[in-house]
């Protein structure tokens, strides 16, 4: 602050050597004014690394105060003659120097971390506000030392933003060649799925890493923060861009009302039970089998409540939808208004060697669900279905086409319950789907397995699939079977090698032998078809909800579903999975089950143990075991 003052001096008479002998008091009034307001204005609490734009206002604010108290104090000491051109010097030299000198070294300290050994190079694709704030981040970050930006916009090229300069897409492979980069950060979190995809495609050839930055709905509702970088997922990609839903659809059946979730803890009922907290229900009761998984939701859920700010009845319940009794008594108990029954075993694999316990959970386990409802008064009913249900070649999607037609069934007969079921097919991140098993054997850099060249799926987001769920059980006049709008369907191919390529590596093969991940072919296993379908016929309506349509399918008389339904319950007593599996082929239109005749394999596990046959749990025999 002296310095300032004699600079201000020597401007104001033009030489370094002004005559300052009857000011000579004033460079010592000068710091001891200075410092104090200096530190009151919070100037020095700024750490000097991390010092942001309130550093300036500080300077600011201390710097005129400073000043004004200088000239009232040259006042009250007699120096009349202090020429005014020195104050108004004073105070810009002042601005000058503090605020230059600190970032002057903050940038020399930026300039050093930024050459520190072990951080990796990346380019930030979008300069704009997420792009910057996004640089500005990791030049704090011990793990990624930004180079330079990547933008679209050719108004930005050549331009400079937080000391990095943007260029043309088309700079991108001689920047990864000249800087070694091994990351691209996407700071686009308003950009649409679509755009997304299109720029990650374009990245694929370029041997980088894609990572990104949270989407604006997460920055926007706190759930994450603009640093917080991640793998770009194939779930940002396959997803679609949500369509705005239809609020009178969504709060139809849960508004102030009771609404319960079977299989509360699983992947789709665990989305759905999220979902619902959100849209005010008077209680919500979540039902699960698994202990682990209750408590995982429930601890979930009431952060989630305590977070936001809601006030929700949550009622957690351990039980199985097999315990008709349980389940009747529970919806009287707690006045259950909406029931989403998402409780199934529905990896195709294991269903087909456990037949018995996959058609009792699926189909039963539905069966004893509605009967149950029925009687407790529920409003509506809603079963989460599949598309592996029509014309199926596996256990579970006859188990499942079964389940539907006992709502279709119960629907005809009347009553006071709504049943309807909405079928959809995969949902990426789900618990067995590809997905997570792609991403875990390219982490561990084995080959990654693929039944068949030519799979195809239809995969739809969690999130997406549950809020269409909602939607479609407030459309239900009874007996409906709503088919979600899934898109277009993904050759599992081409989504794993999508995936290898997302986490900067290579896909081996003839023409790549040098590559990373190789991708291995092991044949169709039991029941698994080639392509899916949603729709058992052609007579398909459309709905209020673009994404939700109307199947009109054939179904049974209640009478006969129940008669197939007392078979399968005696099949089960009797361990009988060959009588299992005719029920479920007289009773599921197009059924043709392509797995192994297990008839010989049982009879011999009943002759070996007949004394403890009650306590076995009958398991299909893997086609690797032999005779």
């Amino acid at each position: 602050m002296p310095v300032a003052l004699w600079s201000a001096f020597a401007l104001r008479f033009g030489t370094l050597t002004p005559p300052i002998d009857r000011f000579w008091w004033l460079f010592i009034v000068v710091p001891v004014l200075s410092v104090p307001i200096l530190k009151l204005c919070g100037l020095y609490r700024e750490v000097l690394r991390y010092m942001g734009p309130q550093a300036a206002v500080a300077i600011l604010k201390g710097v005129t105060l400073s000043t004004a108290l200088l000239g009232a104090v040259a006042l009250l000491g007699g120096l009349r003659d202090l020429p005014r051109s020195v104050l108004i010097l004073y105070w810009i030299n002042s601005l000058l120097y503090l605020g230059g000198s600190r970032i002057l070294l903050r940038a020399m300290l930026q300039t050093l971390s930024r050459r520190a050994r072990g951080r990796a190079p990346v380019v930030i694709y979008g300069a704009g506000a997420a792009g910057a704030q996004l640089a500005g981040a990791l030049d704090l970050s011990p793990d990624y030392v930004p180079v330079a930006m990547v933008d679209d916009d050719p108004g930005l090229w050549g331009s400079t933003v937080r000391g990095l300069r943007v260029y043309s897409p088309d700079a991108l492979e001689a920047l990864i060649a000249d800087s070694h980069v091994q990351h691209v950060l996407l700071a686009l979190p308003a950009a649409s799925r679509e755009r997304r995809r299109a720029i990650v495609r374009w990245l694929e050839p370029f041997p980088v890493r894609v990572k990104t930055v949270p989407n604006l709905a997460d920055l926007a509702a706190g759930r994450a923060q603009l640093e917080d970088i991640r793998d770009v997922e194939i779930e940002d990609l396959l997803g679609r861009d949500p369509v705005e839903p239809d609020q009178a659809l969504l709060r139809a059946c849960i508004d102030g009302k009771n609404v319960l979730v079977t299989g509360a803890g699983g992947s789709i009922g665990s989305e759905l039970c999220r979902q619902i907290a959100m849209l005010s229900p008077r209680r919500l009761v979540l039902y699960e089998l698994s202990e682990y998984a209750l408590y995982q939701i429930e601890r979930e859920l009431r952060e989630m409540l305590a977070r936001t700010g809601k006030e929700l009845e949550l009622v957690p319940v351990l039980g199985s939808v097999l315990n008709r009794a349980r389940m009747q008594e529970l919806m009287r108990a707690f006045e259950i208004q909406t029931v989403y029954h998402a409780a199934a075993y529905k990896h195709v694999p294991l269903v087909e060697h456990n037949v018995l316990e996959g058609v009792r959970n699926n189909t039963l386990g539905t069966w004893h669900a509605a009967m149950a409802a029925q009687t407790a008064g529920v409003e509506t009913f809603v079963l989460i279905s599949t598309d592996k249900a029509v014309r199926p070649t596996n256990v579970m999607g006859a188990s499942k086409r079964m389940a539907e037609l006992v709502l279709q069934g119960l629907a005809e007969e009347g009553g006071k319950t709504l049943f309807c079921m909405v079928r959809f097919g995969n949902v990426l991140g789900s618990s067995g789907s590809v997905v997570p098993l792609f991403r875990e054997q390219i982490r561990r850099g084995r080959p990654v397995t693929i039944t068949h060249p030519e799979v195809t799926r239809y995969f739809m987001t969690i999130p997406e699939a549950a809020t269409l769920v909602l939607q479609a059980g407030a459309m239900a006049e009874g007996g409906d079977v709503f088919v979600l709008d899934m898109g277009e369907p993904v050759k599992i191919v081409d989504l794993a090698r999508q995936m290898i390529r997302l986490m900067g590596l290579e896909v081996r093969d003839e023409s790549n032998p040098d590559g990373d991940i190789e991708i291995v072919f092991t044949g169709l296993r039991p029941g698994e078809k080639l392509y899916e379908e949603l729709l058992i016929g052609d007579n398909v309506t459309g709905t209020r909800h673009p994404m939700i349509m109307r199947a009109i399918e054939s179904s049974l008389p209640w009478a006969e579903v129940e008669q197939l339904l007392i078979r399968l319950q005696k099949a089960y007593e009797r361990y009988d999975c060959t009588e299992a599996e005719a029920v479920l082929t007289e009773a599921v239109a197009g059924f043709v089950h392509e797995g192994p005749d297990q008839d010989v394999l049982w009879r011999q596990i009943r002759g070996i143990a007949p004394a403890v046959k009650e306590k076995v749990t009958y398991l299909r025999r893997p086609p690797a075991i032999g005779d």
